[in-house]
């Protein structure tokens, strides 16, 4: 009797040695794998009725020829759930919307950089409370702005501490564009044409003889500071910078449309960029002035880490979901979570939340701050948002928009081609217009 039933134990263990392991168990799939199929809306909490509004919203801004086209993304638990084309890639052509279409991403190409320089910071080359002429030494001697002289010239004083990494990544350190401010300073960065420098090396080098606009950590100001870290991130790695874009983000994320150029067989994939006409509201392709944008036929000799890339609405969804993903995508791990979380959480000091300080449709108030390269809604309600705590943002000056929301486990992200102003305000109205069709938010 004890022989047959140790018979009896040991046979599936030996007819398991007879059987390919491939039949034995199933492959599991990538940690975190992406998947863009279709998910049904209802199986993740979404009504799908109620997602109309936001279709219609969008469609609605196309008819009214606010918007040439658009393409949405929106996931929740890694479930692609909404995937929509609207509108035209060229107007004049009737070309229509596709998914493949490559955007401008002006500033969104601001949080792949702060991922560039997590990226560095996980290999020890750099921490937050460094100060930047540690990895600049042209920034060694940087003064600050004090107002005039009786001469009129201007009054320069030392700073009352070197301006940190940190400040360098949540726009506090004291730098300014020269774009969107009429100080002093904003006038010398204009005039010192930084980008039309030849290189980066050029750009710090113009920057090292330009005074900060205040004293590091007293202020807040939409800045350079995301192309300083482009520099930076070319010197602690040795490599240029769309290089290292491609080796540690674009090419493990399977971002095959990214990049800071498009080669001539893409061409005709890359959206029209059109203008806000405040005479008409409607849209033009003749600039209204401001900063002339570079046509992307080859790779720039001087890589903006603030604002240089393009890329598909799915290219940036896969780097979203990364992020919304704690870091890793189909077995690729880019960061740790920790990392993500340090990049992703709020670096505003609270007396800096209640001074007006902001660019555009993001504004920093009491529950709206920013961390490295983006936005942070560290208490929505607060900031009259409906997304959960924690959600990270940011957007682009052609209207391109992304947030990625750690509470409900939503990634979204919208592509447009609309330089300016103009109504409707899709970014914010998506925002609401989402989180209404969110019934079941157990699910």
């Amino acid at each position: 009797m004890h022989t047959r039933l140790m018979r009896v134990a040991l046979a599936p263990i030996l007819l398991a040695g007879l059987i390919p392991a491939s039949a034995q168990t199933p492959k599991p799939p990538a940690p975190h794998h992406l998947d863009m199929t279709l998910a049904k809306p209802e199986s993740v909490g979404f009504d799908p009725q109620r997602l109309e509004r936001l279709h219609a919203l969008m469609q609605q801004a196309v008819d009214d020829r606010h918007l040439a086209g658009a393409v949405t993304i929106l996931a929740r638990h890694g479930k692609v759930v909404d995937y929509r084309t609207y509108g035209t890639r060229d107007m004049a052509s009737a070309t229509p919307m596709t998914k493949d279409t490559i955007f401008r991403d002006y500033s969104m190409t601001k949080p792949v950089t702060a991922v560039a320089m997590m990226i560095l910071f996980e290999e020890g080359k750099w921490l937050p409370n460094d100060p930047i002429a540690k990895y600049i030494p042209e920034f060694s001697h940087l003064k600050v702005y004090a107002g005039k002289n009786d001469d009129g010239t201007p009054k320069l004083v030392d700073p009352d501490h070197q301006p940190t990494m940190a400040e360098l990544m949540s726009h506090t350190a004291g730098f300014t564009y020269g774009l969107f401010g009429n100080t002093p300073v904003d006038a010398m960065v204009r005039d010192a044409k930084l980008f039309e420098s030849a290189n980066l090396q050029e750009f710090i080098d113009k920057t090292a003889k330009l005074p900060l606009l205040y004293q590091p950590g007293k202020g807040w100001t939409y800045s350079i500071s995301m192309d300083i870290e482009g520099y930076i991130v070319e010197k602690l790695s040795g490599q240029s910078l769309p290089d290292f874009y491609r080796d540690h983000i674009y090419q493990p994320l399977g971002m095959n449309d990214a990049g800071f150029f498009l080669p001539k067989d893409k061409w005709n994939r890359f959206a029209t960029l059109y203008y806000h006409d405040p005479k008409t509201g409607g849209l033009t392709t003749e600039s209204l002035g401001g900063v002339n944008f570079r046509p992307y036929t080859v790779q720039p000799p001087m890589p903006s880490g603030g604002g240089g890339m393009v890329s598909t609405a799915e290219d940036y969804y896969r780097f979203a979901q990364m992020l919304g993903y704690n870091g890793e995508l189909d077995g690729k791990r880019i960061l740790a979570p920790s990392s993500v979380k340090l990049m992703t959480t709020n670096h505003v000091p609270e007396p800096l939340m209640t001074m007006g300080f902001g660019i555009g449709s993001q504004q920093i108030r009491p529950g709206f701050g920013y961390g490295y390269n983006g936005a942070v809604e560290c208490d929505p309600q607060l900031a009259n948002l409906p997304d959960g705590k924690g959600t990270y943002l940011w957007d682009g000056a052609a209207g391109t928009w992304f947030w990625v929301d750690p509470t409900n486990d939503i990634v979204f992200v919208g592509m447009i081609q609309r330089i300016g102003g103009g109504e409707p305000n899709v970014q914010y109205l998506s925002r609401s217009l989402v989180y209404q069709a969110l019934t079941d938010p157990s699910k």
